[in-house]
């Protein structure tokens, strides 16, 4: 029986991975390839509306500011409504016709309902979701004695990607439109002292497409979103 079971464990781990032989290079290519299209032929934004979740600063403040370039209308949202409507003004400057700010906290459905409400309200359609909140907790797992610390962490991180997501769904399917999800190279590349953090990073990743306009500092220390 042993010998049967160790015959049966090597030939699982012989499929598995000629199916990875398989698969994985060609999903490679489709990554590839579909990121040279879009390199060559961008998509136009102007006079699209996009969502940001996580916009008063860092990754999310910035792509405000790009999409605001490229004639986007923006909603965007943070709990802190001072900086949100800083990063509105300067994205009004940029070049968007028109800046609707949002303060919520996308841990909470009713907010994240309210929010999607309110844009569709104001602006009549929507064409992007860009999930961008987050946080991060640093700690090692053996060491939290209370599992329940980790409960913000994924209220945000995680839920706060979901809430929005499908409350978006249908509005999106009427312009075609897409969803971004900005999460993190913890996904991956695995950070000391993150153990929860790269977990639920790497979940997001498999069922997310990441995009990053252009080289950020988030200050990630000061937890904002």
């Amino acid at each position: 029986m042993t010998v049967l079971s160790r015959l049966a464990g090597a030939a699982l781990q012989v499929s598995l991975t000629a199916l990875l032989v398989a698969v994985v290079p060609p999903y490679y290519v489709y990554k590839l390839t579909t990121y040279l299209l879009g390199a060559v032929f961008p998509e136009d934004v102007a006079g699209k509306v996009v969502l940001i979740t996580g916009a008063s600063s860092g990754i999310g403040e910035h792509l405000a500011y790009e999409y605001a370039k490229r004639g986007a209308y923006l909603a965007l949202v943070a709990r802190r409504e001072v900086s949100l409507r800083e990063v509105g003004d300067r994205a009004l400057a940029l070049g968007s016709p028109g800046v609707l700010v949002l303060p919520a906290d996308v841990s909470k459905p009713q907010n994240c309902e309210k929010f999607v409400d309110d844009t569709i309200r104001y602006f009549g359609r929507l064409d992007h979701l860009v999930n961008n909140a987050s946080i991060w907790q640093v700690c090692k797992f053996e060491e939290v004695e209370d599992v329940n610390h980790f409960r913000t962490l994924m209220d945000i991180n995680f839920w706060g990607h979901v809430y929005p997501t499908r409350l978006a769904i249908p509005h999106l399917k009427k312009t075609n439109g897409r969803i971004v999800g900005v999460t993190s190279n913890s996904s991956y590349i695995f950070i000391g002292r993150n153990t929860f953090y790269n977990q639920l990073e790497h979940h997001l990743n498999l069922k997310l497409n990441c995009y990053c306009a252009c080289p950020i500092q988030p200050r990630l220390a000061r937890q904002q979103r």
